[in-house]
């Protein structure tokens, strides 16, 4: 059974599609089989991803609309690993979810249908707290917050995690925080050490140590439609990445281990 992992932070432009798609192309280079959810209906991760949007005869939608099963829509992306494609229709299934039987448990129930073909799902949520991203909590293991270390990130990082719980208690008890993920990371910035030292102190072990930095190639890769690592694949955003999921099976296995 795979595990799934939300990729969450109701913040925008934290790295979260990023994080999506270049930990799916990270632990597609591990030998992992990989699926991609690109649950916003901005398409980033599935241009990211190097899926033409606007070509899609099946995407997310449909899927969630039970209009087709989710292996008419999966592709594989140049990079290995496979993609439930998203595009702008998908913003009508967040109206249609409201008055949907079983509203939450979508994804859950399309996620069933294919998990046993891949070691890890990993969902893009939309930068926003609304169906699609409870879908995702509900449907997952485990929530990864890509954050900059800066104020007003705290902040929402409260809400968030207040979120998780509330999903916790109610829809999915196995839910949790999977690991907070430093983006954008500058060392050279006082705020950013002291952010990142209250993260240690309110979440410790849940941090990642691995911390990705800027890095233009990170910010250059999507146009050309490829995750970093096929973009720059010595590149610090990839060795960032790379250092990610390594980090991350490496707490599975100990959890694993643990069990």
């Amino acid at each position: 059974m795979a595990r799934v992992l939300a990729i969450a932070n109701q913040k925008g432009g934290v790295g979260k599609t990023t994080t999506a798609v270049n930990l799916a192309a990270s632990l597609q280079a591990t030998k992992r089989r990989v699926l991609l959810i690109d649950l916003d209906p901005q398409g980033n991760a599935t241009m990211g991803s190097g899926i033409n949007k606007s070509d899609l005869e099946r995407s997310i939608y449909e899927v969630l609309m039970q209009e087709c099963s989710a292996g008419d829509a999966i592709l594989e992306t140049p990079g290995g690993f496979h993609i439930l494609p998203a595009n702008g229709d998908l913003t009508a299934a967040e109206i249609a979810l409201l008055n949907a039987e079983n509203r939450e448990m979508r994804l859950k129930q399309i996620i069933k249908t294919v998990d046993a073909d891949y070691d890890y799902v990993v969902i893009d949520c939309p930068p926003s707290l609304n169906m699609l991203t409870i879908n995702a909590m509900v449907a997952a293991h485990g929530v990864i917050i890509p954050m900059q270390c800066e104020y007003y990130a705290l902040e929402g990082l409260s809400a968030l995690v207040e979120t998780i719980s509330a999903i916790s208690s109610t829809l999915n008890p196995q839910l949790q925080i999977e690991g907070i993920l430093r983006t954008m990371y500058d060392p050279r910035s006082k705020l950013t050490l002291e952010v990142s030292g209250q993260l240690f102190t309110h979440f410790g072990d849940k941090v990642y140590r691995t911390v990705v930095p800027r890095n233009i190639r990170l910010a250059e890769a999507p146009s050309y439609g490829v995750p970093v690592l096929q973009y720059d694949r010595q590149s610090r955003g990839a060795v960032a990445y790379l250092a990610l999921a390594g980090e991350m099976l490496r707490r599975n296995e100990q959890r694993q281990q643990a069990q």
